[in-house]
């Protein structure tokens, strides 16, 4: 129960038909927890998030494509008070680490005994995170490893001008030279200029790699935010 006397309502999203009827019958007898959704792809995992307005949602990894990380923080911005926990199939710590980045509160594998779901409900619930001991330690050294690398990114930012980063902004969007050109009103040269600038001061060889570190450290939207 939370501390209104409600009980915690979970949205359970994952492919297994066989696996979330498991899981409904293991809960069923919990007084303070209630299933009050299923989902069994990321549409429905949203769509239905929205209708019944969860306390948490359990997400399997079976319901994600490559942008698994994005799907979490797409419920977190729907609901930003609904506590997102991970049910993956083994441990795996790229995943671990970029839910966390996203929001998730939590991490449990489907080995793990159906009391165990229960617990992380309620944990995530009071504002804990939930994440395997044994997985602990690499999670923090991953975080912080990419923390160094996305600093490191954001110093090489800070080294364009303004005009430089609307530039790389349009590269982003899939713009040629002739196309920022038309859009900044400046010559194709010029655009071929800024664009060899930005590439240099990132240490990057081609525009592919120049929208990849972007989109990867998310550099326009953090700069953004931290100058604005």
């Amino acid at each position: 129960m939370d501390d209104d006397g409600r009980k915690i309502r979970l949205l359970l999203a994952d492919s297994q038909l066989l696996f979330r009827q498991a899981v409904l019958r293991g809960l069923e007898g919990e007084e303070d927890l209630a299933i009050v959704g299923e989902a069994g792809n990321g549409l429905q995992a949203l769509s239905e998030a929205e209708r019944v307005r969860p306390d948490v949602v359990f997400l399997g990894t079976t319901i994600w494509d490559q942008d698994g990380a994005g799907l979490v923080s797409e419920l977190r911005a729907r609901l930003p008070r609904c506590r997102v926990v991970i049910l993956a199939d083994n441990d795996d710590q790229s995943i671990l680490a970029e839910v966390i980045e996203e929001g998730a509160s939590g991490y449990v594998t489907k080995e793990s005994p159906l009391a165990d779901l229960g617990a992380a409900a309620r944990s995530v619930h009071r504002g804990e995170t939930v994440v395997p001991g044994r997985m602990l330690g690499d999670l923090i050294e991953t975080l912080l490893h990419r923390q160094r690398t996305q600093l490191e990114a954001f110093r090489r930012m800070s080294r364009l001008t303004p005009r430089e980063r609307e530039v790389l902004g349009l590269l982003t969007e899939g713009a040629d030279k002739n196309t920022i050109a038309r859009a900044l009103v400046i010559s194709p040269q010029t655009a071929r200029t800024h664009i060899q600038n930005i590439l240099t001061k990132l240490g990057l060889h081609s525009r592919l790699e120049a929208v990849a570190y972007v989109m990867r450290n998310r550099l326009l939207e953090d700069h953004a935010e931290a100058v604005g």
